[in-house]
Protein backbone atom coordinates (compact mmCIF):
# COMPACT_ATOMS: atom_id res chain seq x y z
CA UNK A 1 0.00 0.00 0.00
CA UNK A 2 1.36 3.54 -1.15
CA UNK A 3 2.55 6.21 1.91
CA UNK A 4 -0.30 8.85 2.44
CA UNK A 5 1.25 12.62 1.37
CA UNK A 6 0.15 14.61 4.13
CA UNK A 7 1.04 17.53 2.03
CA UNK A 8 -1.46 16.39 -0.81
CA UNK A 9 -3.98 15.67 1.61
CA UNK A 10 -3.74 19.50 2.38
CA UNK A 11 -4.01 20.83 -0.30
CA UNK A 12 -6.83 18.30 -1.41
CA UNK A 13 -8.51 18.89 1.80
CA UNK A 14 -8.40 23.08 1.15
CA UNK A 15 -9.67 22.64 -2.60
CA UNK A 16 -12.30 19.97 -1.73
CA UNK A 17 -13.97 22.88 1.23
CA UNK A 18 -13.77 26.05 0.58
CA UNK A 19 -15.47 26.85 3.63
CA UNK A 20 -12.39 26.36 5.95
CA UNK A 21 -10.36 28.68 4.01
CA UNK A 22 -13.45 31.10 3.97
CA UNK A 23 -14.16 30.82 7.78
CA UNK A 24 -9.88 31.63 8.13
CA UNK A 25 -9.84 34.69 5.96
CA UNK A 26 -13.44 36.04 7.22
CA UNK A 27 -11.80 36.46 10.96
CA UNK A 28 -8.33 38.38 9.62
CA UNK A 29 -9.85 40.29 6.90
CA UNK A 30 -12.09 41.71 9.38
CA UNK A 31 -9.29 42.01 12.10
CA UNK A 32 -6.95 43.54 8.93
CA UNK A 33 -10.01 46.14 7.94
CA UNK A 34 -10.50 47.35 11.56
CA UNK A 35 -6.97 48.22 11.72
CA UNK A 36 -7.15 49.86 8.12
CA UNK A 37 -9.88 51.86 9.41
CA UNK A 38 -8.33 52.78 12.80
CA UNK A 39 -4.81 53.78 10.81
CA UNK A 40 -6.75 56.54 8.56
CA UNK A 41 -9.29 57.40 11.29
CA UNK A 42 -6.57 58.49 13.42
CA UNK A 43 -4.01 60.05 10.62
CA UNK A 44 -6.90 62.21 9.56
CA UNK A 45 -7.90 62.99 13.38
CA UNK A 46 -4.15 64.09 13.98
CA UNK A 47 -3.78 65.98 11.18
CA UNK A 48 -6.82 67.80 11.89
CA UNK A 49 -5.22 68.68 14.86
CA UNK A 50 -2.25 70.50 13.44
CA UNK A 51 -2.03 74.58 13.32
CA UNK A 52 -1.05 75.95 10.42
CA UNK A 53 -0.81 79.64 9.78
CA UNK A 54 -0.24 81.65 6.87
CA UNK A 55 3.58 81.40 6.22
CA UNK A 56 3.31 77.72 6.53
CA UNK A 57 0.99 77.83 4.45
CA UNK A 58 2.50 79.97 1.68
CA UNK A 59 5.73 77.55 1.76
CA UNK A 60 3.25 74.18 0.97
CA UNK A 61 1.55 76.16 -2.49
CA UNK A 62 5.22 76.99 -3.11
CA UNK A 63 5.54 73.32 -4.63
CA UNK A 64 9.61 73.91 -3.50
CA UNK A 65 11.18 70.69 -2.30
CA UNK A 66 13.06 72.78 0.71
CA UNK A 67 10.16 75.01 1.89
CA UNK A 68 7.54 72.25 1.50
CA UNK A 69 10.06 70.06 3.81
CA UNK A 70 10.82 73.24 6.09
CA UNK A 71 7.22 73.96 6.45
CA UNK A 72 6.42 70.32 6.85
CA UNK A 73 9.25 70.16 9.46
CA UNK A 74 7.51 73.75 11.79
CA UNK A 75 3.92 72.01 11.46
CA UNK A 76 4.91 69.03 13.05
CA UNK A 77 7.27 70.24 15.65
CA UNK A 78 6.53 69.10 19.21
CA UNK A 79 3.36 66.63 18.51
CA UNK A 80 5.48 63.75 17.99
CA UNK A 81 4.77 62.39 21.58
CA UNK A 82 1.14 62.29 20.74
CA UNK A 83 1.60 60.10 17.93
CA UNK A 84 3.52 57.52 19.54
CA UNK A 85 0.79 57.55 22.26
CA UNK A 86 -2.16 57.39 20.12
CA UNK A 87 0.33 54.64 17.67
CA UNK A 88 0.92 52.65 20.84
CA UNK A 89 -3.24 52.41 22.45
CA UNK A 90 -4.17 51.55 18.47
CA UNK A 91 -1.74 48.61 19.03
CA UNK A 92 -3.15 47.45 22.56
CA UNK A 93 -6.44 47.54 20.90
CA UNK A 94 -5.98 45.83 18.08
CA UNK A 95 -3.84 43.18 19.49
CA UNK A 96 -6.43 42.54 22.27
CA UNK A 97 -9.08 42.24 19.04
CA UNK A 98 -6.68 39.86 17.01
CA UNK A 99 -6.16 37.52 19.85
CA UNK A 100 -9.92 36.62 20.67
CA UNK A 101 -10.76 37.06 17.11
CA UNK A 102 -7.30 34.59 16.45
CA UNK A 103 -9.03 31.98 19.39
CA UNK A 104 -12.73 31.75 18.54
CA UNK A 105 -11.49 31.51 14.05
CA UNK A 106 -8.87 28.71 15.55
CA UNK A 107 -11.27 26.95 17.13
CA UNK A 108 -14.18 26.62 14.83
CA UNK A 109 -11.33 26.03 11.60
CA UNK A 110 -9.40 22.70 13.73
CA UNK A 111 -12.94 21.16 14.61
CA UNK A 112 -14.01 21.36 10.78
CA UNK A 113 -10.64 19.69 9.81
CA UNK A 114 -10.28 17.28 12.37
CA UNK A 115 -13.72 16.23 11.37
CA UNK A 116 -12.85 15.91 8.02
CA UNK A 117 -9.69 14.12 8.89
CA UNK A 118 -10.97 12.00 11.62
CA UNK A 119 -13.96 10.34 8.85
CA UNK A 120 -10.93 10.05 6.24
CA UNK A 121 -8.34 8.41 8.70
CA UNK A 122 -11.26 5.74 9.46
CA UNK A 123 -11.25 5.20 5.65
CA UNK A 124 -7.95 4.70 5.36
CA UNK A 125 -7.53 2.58 8.59
CA UNK A 126 -10.03 0.39 6.98
CA UNK A 127 -8.25 0.30 3.63
CA UNK A 128 -4.83 -0.55 5.10
CA UNK A 129 -6.53 -3.12 7.13
CA UNK A 130 -8.31 -5.02 4.19
CA UNK A 131 -5.02 -4.34 2.42
CA UNK A 132 -2.95 -6.50 4.83
CA UNK A 133 -5.57 -8.55 6.48
CA UNK A 134 -5.66 -11.28 3.27
CA UNK A 135 -1.82 -11.59 3.66
CA UNK A 136 -1.73 -12.10 7.06
CA UNK A 137 -5.02 -14.54 7.61
CA UNK A 138 -2.93 -16.88 4.23
CA UNK A 139 0.45 -16.44 6.25
CA UNK A 140 -1.48 -17.95 9.31
CA UNK A 141 -0.06 -14.76 11.78
CA UNK A 142 -2.12 -12.24 13.51
CA UNK A 143 -3.57 -9.14 11.38
CA UNK A 144 -1.93 -6.15 12.01
CA UNK A 145 -3.83 -4.08 14.47
CA UNK A 146 -3.07 -0.20 13.99
CA UNK A 147 -3.34 2.41 16.91
CA UNK A 148 -6.63 4.83 16.92
CA UNK A 149 -6.07 7.95 15.52
CA UNK A 150 -9.00 9.80 17.53
CA UNK A 151 -8.77 10.42 21.00
CA UNK A 152 -11.41 11.68 22.89
CA UNK A 153 -10.67 15.95 24.03
CA UNK A 154 -10.41 16.98 27.49
CA UNK A 155 -13.25 18.56 29.14
CA UNK A 156 -11.04 22.11 28.99
CA UNK A 157 -12.44 24.92 26.56
CA UNK A 158 -9.92 25.55 24.12
CA UNK A 159 -10.41 29.00 23.94
CA UNK A 160 -8.72 30.48 27.00
CA UNK A 161 -5.46 28.64 26.14
CA UNK A 162 -5.50 29.55 22.65
CA UNK A 163 -5.88 33.50 24.11
CA UNK A 164 -2.73 32.56 25.98
CA UNK A 165 -0.74 31.36 23.32
CA UNK A 166 -2.06 34.39 21.05
CA UNK A 167 -0.82 36.82 23.94
CA UNK A 168 2.29 35.13 24.14
CA UNK A 169 2.71 35.59 20.07
CA UNK A 170 2.09 38.97 20.07
CA UNK A 171 4.68 39.08 23.03
CA UNK A 172 7.21 37.45 20.78
CA UNK A 173 6.03 40.43 17.93
CA UNK A 174 7.03 43.24 20.29
CA UNK A 175 10.24 41.25 21.67
CA UNK A 176 11.30 40.79 18.15
CA UNK A 177 10.36 44.84 17.13
CA UNK A 178 12.80 45.98 20.74
CA UNK A 179 15.31 43.46 19.19
CA UNK A 180 15.41 45.35 15.73
CA UNK A 181 15.45 48.71 17.68
CA UNK A 182 18.09 47.84 20.21
CA UNK A 183 20.46 46.12 17.38
CA UNK A 184 20.28 49.40 15.59
CA UNK A 185 21.33 51.38 18.56
CA UNK A 186 24.18 49.37 19.02
CA UNK A 187 25.35 49.27 15.58
CA UNK A 188 25.20 53.10 15.84
CA UNK A 189 28.04 52.78 18.31
CA UNK A 190 30.27 51.52 15.10
CA UNK A 191 29.75 54.36 12.43
CA UNK A 192 29.08 57.58 14.65
CA UNK A 193 28.52 60.96 13.26
CA UNK A 194 32.88 61.72 13.92
CA UNK A 195 33.97 58.97 11.61
CA UNK A 196 30.68 57.56 10.05
CA UNK A 197 30.91 53.88 8.00
CA UNK A 198 27.34 53.06 6.83
CA UNK A 199 28.68 51.06 4.36
CA UNK A 200 30.20 48.61 7.78
CA UNK A 201 27.12 49.34 9.81
CA UNK A 202 24.50 48.28 7.39
CA UNK A 203 26.88 44.81 6.94
CA UNK A 204 26.78 44.47 10.69
CA UNK A 205 23.31 44.83 11.17
CA UNK A 206 22.27 42.32 8.43
CA UNK A 207 23.52 38.95 11.10
CA UNK A 208 21.53 40.60 13.53
CA UNK A 209 18.32 41.48 12.16
CA UNK A 210 18.21 37.85 10.62
CA UNK A 211 18.99 36.68 13.66
CA UNK A 212 16.08 38.15 15.38
CA UNK A 213 13.37 37.62 12.22
CA UNK A 214 14.53 33.65 12.49
CA UNK A 215 14.06 33.55 16.64
CA UNK A 216 11.31 35.42 16.13
CA UNK A 217 9.47 33.30 12.95
CA UNK A 218 10.13 29.74 14.71
CA UNK A 219 8.60 30.95 17.87
CA UNK A 220 5.60 32.55 16.40
CA UNK A 221 5.30 29.11 14.26
CA UNK A 222 5.42 26.85 17.14
CA UNK A 223 3.15 28.85 18.91
CA UNK A 224 0.78 29.14 16.26
CA UNK A 225 0.84 24.64 15.81
CA UNK A 226 0.46 24.50 19.77
CA UNK A 227 -3.13 25.80 19.46
CA UNK A 228 -3.80 22.58 17.15
CA UNK A 229 -3.50 20.55 20.13
CA UNK A 230 -5.05 23.00 22.23
CA UNK A 231 -8.20 22.45 20.10
CA UNK A 232 -7.92 18.86 19.47
CA UNK A 233 -6.58 17.34 22.83
CA UNK A 234 -7.74 20.17 25.28
CA UNK A 235 -4.20 20.71 26.89
CA UNK A 236 -3.26 24.24 28.44
CA UNK A 237 -0.88 26.55 27.44
CA UNK A 238 2.26 24.68 28.38
CA UNK A 239 0.56 21.16 27.37
CA UNK A 240 0.28 22.28 24.06
CA UNK A 241 3.48 23.86 23.80
CA UNK A 242 5.14 20.52 24.94
CA UNK A 243 3.16 18.54 22.84
CA UNK A 244 3.74 20.11 19.66
CA UNK A 245 7.31 20.14 20.48
CA UNK A 246 6.58 16.54 20.92
CA UNK A 247 4.88 16.60 17.55
CA UNK A 248 7.86 18.25 15.89
CA UNK A 249 10.19 15.63 17.21
CA UNK A 250 8.29 12.45 16.32
CA UNK A 251 7.11 13.58 13.05
CA UNK A 252 9.62 15.63 11.91
CA UNK A 253 10.02 14.46 7.73
CA UNK A 254 6.35 14.63 7.53
CA UNK A 255 5.90 18.04 9.24
CA UNK A 256 9.31 19.72 7.35
CA UNK A 257 7.81 18.50 4.18
CA UNK A 258 4.22 19.77 4.79
CA UNK A 259 6.01 23.77 5.72
CA UNK A 260 8.27 23.21 3.01
CA UNK A 261 5.73 22.79 0.08
CA UNK A 262 3.64 24.94 1.61
CA UNK A 263 6.65 27.98 2.12
CA UNK A 264 7.64 27.21 -1.30
CA UNK A 265 3.92 27.76 -2.88
CA UNK A 266 3.83 31.03 -0.74
CA UNK A 267 6.83 32.09 -1.86
CA UNK A 268 5.67 31.71 -5.39
CA UNK A 269 2.54 33.34 -5.00
CA UNK A 270 4.69 36.63 -3.77
CA UNK A 271 7.09 37.02 -6.54
CA UNK A 272 3.55 36.40 -8.72
CA UNK A 273 1.81 39.21 -6.99
CA UNK A 274 5.22 41.37 -7.09
CA UNK A 275 5.17 40.75 -10.68
CA UNK A 276 1.59 41.70 -11.31
CA UNK A 277 1.23 44.62 -9.40
CA UNK A 278 3.53 46.52 -11.18
CA UNK A 279 1.38 45.93 -14.54
CA UNK A 280 -1.17 48.47 -12.91
CA UNK A 281 2.24 51.07 -12.00
CA UNK A 282 3.18 50.61 -15.61
CA UNK A 283 0.32 52.08 -16.76
CA UNK A 284 0.25 55.20 -13.99
CA UNK A 285 0.92 57.79 -16.87
CA UNK A 286 -1.85 56.45 -19.22
CA UNK A 287 -5.02 55.68 -17.05
CA UNK A 288 -6.35 57.54 -14.03
CA UNK A 289 -5.03 57.35 -10.85
CA UNK A 290 -7.82 55.84 -9.54
CA UNK A 291 -7.85 52.85 -11.72
CA UNK A 292 -4.54 52.33 -10.98
CA UNK A 293 -4.94 52.08 -7.24
CA UNK A 294 -7.81 49.92 -7.65
CA UNK A 295 -5.93 47.55 -10.19
CA UNK A 296 -3.22 47.31 -7.46
CA UNK A 297 -5.94 46.78 -4.44
CA UNK A 298 -7.36 44.55 -6.38
CA UNK A 299 -3.87 42.07 -7.20
CA UNK A 300 -3.50 42.58 -3.35
CA UNK A 301 -6.39 41.52 -2.11
CA UNK A 302 -6.03 38.64 -4.28
CA UNK A 303 -2.69 37.27 -3.11
CA UNK A 304 -4.23 37.40 0.50
CA UNK A 305 -6.65 35.27 -0.04
CA UNK A 306 -4.51 32.94 -1.68
CA UNK A 307 -1.89 33.49 1.60
CA UNK A 308 -4.67 32.14 3.17
CA UNK A 309 -5.60 29.22 1.02
CA UNK A 310 -2.11 28.24 1.53
CA UNK A 311 -1.91 28.96 5.49
CA UNK A 312 -5.07 26.46 5.60
CA UNK A 313 -3.58 23.81 3.12
CA UNK A 314 -0.25 23.73 5.57
CA UNK A 315 -2.87 23.90 8.45
CA UNK A 316 -4.59 21.00 7.21
CA UNK A 317 -1.58 18.82 6.35
CA UNK A 318 -0.80 19.24 10.21
CA UNK A 319 -3.61 17.55 10.97
CA UNK A 320 -3.60 14.86 8.78
CA UNK A 321 -0.23 14.01 9.99
CA UNK A 322 -1.62 14.23 14.11
CA UNK A 323 -4.91 12.40 12.73
CA UNK A 324 -2.93 9.62 10.12
CA UNK A 325 -1.37 6.33 12.41
CA UNK A 326 2.88 6.90 11.89
CA UNK A 327 2.05 3.24 9.91
CA UNK A 328 0.04 4.94 7.39
CA UNK A 329 2.76 7.63 6.41
CA UNK A 330 5.43 5.09 5.82
CA UNK A 331 5.84 2.94 2.50
CA UNK A 332 4.29 -0.65 3.64
CA UNK A 333 7.68 -3.05 4.20
CA UNK A 334 7.95 -6.01 2.16
CA UNK A 335 6.47 -9.17 4.01
CA UNK A 336 9.46 -11.06 5.46
CA UNK A 337 10.66 -14.32 4.29
CA UNK A 338 8.56 -16.63 6.57
CA UNK A 339 5.25 -14.87 5.70
CA UNK A 340 6.26 -15.08 1.85
CA UNK A 341 7.00 -18.78 2.30
CA UNK A 342 3.93 -18.90 4.11
CA UNK A 343 1.55 -16.67 1.45
CA UNK A 344 3.36 -18.47 -1.24
CA UNK A 345 2.53 -21.93 -2.00
CA UNK A 346 5.89 -24.19 -1.84
CA UNK A 347 7.28 -25.12 -5.63
CA UNK A 348 9.49 -28.30 -6.26
CA UNK A 349 12.64 -27.16 -7.32
CA UNK A 350 12.62 -29.99 -10.11
CA UNK A 351 9.57 -30.86 -12.01
CA UNK A 352 9.27 -34.01 -12.62
CA UNK A 353 9.63 -35.46 -15.90
CA UNK A 354 6.75 -37.32 -17.65
CA UNK A 355 8.67 -40.54 -18.78
CA UNK A 356 8.71 -41.03 -22.74
CA UNK A 357 6.91 -44.04 -24.43
CA UNK A 358 9.31 -44.86 -27.13
CA UNK A 359 6.84 -48.33 -28.51
CA UNK A 360 4.20 -47.74 -30.43
CA UNK A 361 0.52 -48.79 -28.97
CA UNK A 362 -1.07 -50.60 -31.13
CA UNK A 363 -4.46 -49.68 -29.49
CA UNK A 364 -4.54 -46.60 -30.84
CA UNK A 365 -6.38 -46.13 -33.95
CA UNK A 366 -4.27 -43.77 -35.91
CA UNK A 367 -1.96 -46.96 -35.57
CA UNK A 368 -4.69 -49.46 -35.72
CA UNK A 369 -4.51 -52.29 -39.06
CA UNK A 370 -7.76 -50.30 -40.46
CA UNK A 371 -6.93 -50.36 -44.39
CA UNK A 372 -7.03 -46.17 -45.16
CA UNK A 373 -9.75 -45.19 -47.52
CA UNK A 374 -8.25 -45.82 -51.73
CA UNK A 375 -6.74 -42.05 -52.97
CA UNK A 376 -8.19 -41.33 -55.67
CA UNK A 377 -6.48 -41.69 -59.10
CA UNK A 378 -5.57 -38.85 -60.95
CA UNK A 379 -7.43 -37.76 -63.87
CA UNK A 380 -5.21 -38.50 -66.55
CA UNK A 381 -4.88 -35.55 -68.86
Amino acid sequence: MAAISPTLEGFRAAFRRPQFTLAEISWRWVTGAVGVCVFFFGLFEYLDTLPVNGGELVFLRSRQPYLVAQALAHILRGSLSRVVLAGLIAAWLLSLLWMFAGAAGRVATVRALLDYFRHDARSLVAAKENATLEATERAGISAWQPESPIRAPRSQSPFTPLLRLNFLRAATALAAAVGFLGAAILISFVSPDANPRPGLAFILFLPLAGLIALAWSSLNWLLSLAGLFAVRDGEDTMGAISAAVGFCRDRAGAVAAVSTWTGLAHIAAWVGATTVVTVPIGFAGLLPWRVVVLGMLMVTLAYFALADWLYMARLAGYICIAETPEALLKPAPLLPRPILSAVLPTLPLTAPVASLQTSVDRDELILSDVAPPPEESEPSS
